[in-house]
């Protein structure tokens, strides 16, 4: 007979009194952000086994070795992924967490928001790096030389170079260029845009691949903040909190005496609530209507794109 899920101690893991207490003892807080923050902002993710882009896995054009094979494609696949995210606008999620970190800095508290999402709602939320962002996978609006060490940041270009405008062309351009029977020309490589240092590597989308590493240096960073004292609060937004990297965040976390808050669209299934520990929370529900609600105490209300403390 199958075990029954186990369940957490505390009655209270979706309370919202219990946790805006937390909230508002925490001086430390973390956040761990992946693609269900993203959602309600309508972004096509191409997670899964089911991403598809012109009937090509989408974690297929994502390497090294696509790059190499077809740099024309792969770009048009980036190009496309540009385009999509400058049409899309941050949700109350992203401005709910660029308002947690500029009331932590104006209040000399601790905010460290670790994304997983390459998709620029953040930033352009008006949520930066020295506020406390990382972005472990890169954004699609870096571009970086495939050869040397040249990187440039926020090109928001659209198109990038003439040779990828059917990426950005709404309407008939762009449905023929999702339509997987449309033929499309090989990109020669002499038309991508090529490095402005070195002059003969091309330029490659700054997100990382997979088989690459990620960026070693902020993830030390990230591990030595959480060394440096008791992390109050973890949450976890989007994505899940058993499965890496945000598990391993979780579980340094919780050494350092945290609460965990998952906040996600299946937070409260049987396999989240298992999980969690007795001083832990799950909110289920879209995280651009849940989390302004769980940081009001903090970040106050919002109204239109403004946070009204009162």
């Amino acid at each position: 007979m199958p075990k029954p899920p186990s369940f957490p101690a505390n009655p209270h893991y979706s309370s919202l009194p219990h946790l805006h207490a937390r909230l508002l003892a925490s001086k430390r807080i973390l956040a761990l952000c992946g693609a269900g923050l993203s959602a309600s902002s309508g972004l096509p993710t191409f997670r899964g086994a089911g991403g598809l882009w012109r009937n090509h896995a989408a974690t297929s054009l994502a390497t090294p070795q696509a790059f190499r094979s077809d740099p024309g494609l792969v770009w048009l696949f980036y190009a496309y992924r540009r385009h999509m995210a400058l049409k899309a606008r941050p949700n109350a999620g992203h401005l709910a967490l660029r308002e947690l970190a500029r009331v932590a800095a104006e209040k000399g508290e601790e905010f460290v928001c670790l994304s997983q999402n390459v998709d620029g709602l953040h930033q352009r939320a008006g949520h930066t790096a020295e506020q406390g962002l990382r972005l472990l996978h890169g954004s699609l609006f870096d571009v970086k030389c495939e050869r040397c060490d040249w990187v440039e940041r926020g090109n928001y270009d659209d198109p990038l170079c003439e040779s990828l405008k059917a990426a950005n062309e709404d309407g008939v351009g762009l449905e023929r260029l999702l339509d997987p029977e449309t033929e499309l020309a090989r990109i020669p490589r002499e038309e991508l845009p090529h490095c402005r240092e070195c002059k003969t590597g091309l330029q490659r989308p700054g997100v990382v691949w997979f088989g690459e590493q990620l960026d070693q240096e902020m993830l030390s960073g990230v591990d030595r903040w959480i060394a440096q004292g008791e992390v109050d609060m973890v949450f976890v937004v989007g994505t899940s909190a058993v499965v890496h990297p945000a598990a391993g965040y979780v579980d340094k976390a919780r050494g350092r005496g945290t609460s965990v808050v998952v906040v996600n669209i299946d937070a409260e299934s049987s396999e989240t609530l298992g999980g969690l520990a007795e001083r832990d929370f799950a909110f289920a529900g879209d995280a651009a209507e849940v989390l302004p609600k769980l940081l009001e105490p903090v970040i106050g209300r919002l109204e239109g794109e403004v946070f009204v403390r009162e």
